[in-house]
């Protein structure tokens, strides 16, 4: 299990807030630009 540091990171395009990588969007994490 990877420490959730670890994870990589995204900054939200709407809100400008970081958000960290998350299952669901494991086959898509190259197109999520929208933290919610």
């Amino acid at each position: 299990m990877r420490r959730k540091q670890d994870l990589p990171q995204k900054d939200c395009v709407q809100c400008q807030r970081p958000f960290t990588w998350r299952k669901k969007w494991a086959r898509c994490w190259d197109e999520v630009r929208f933290c919610s």
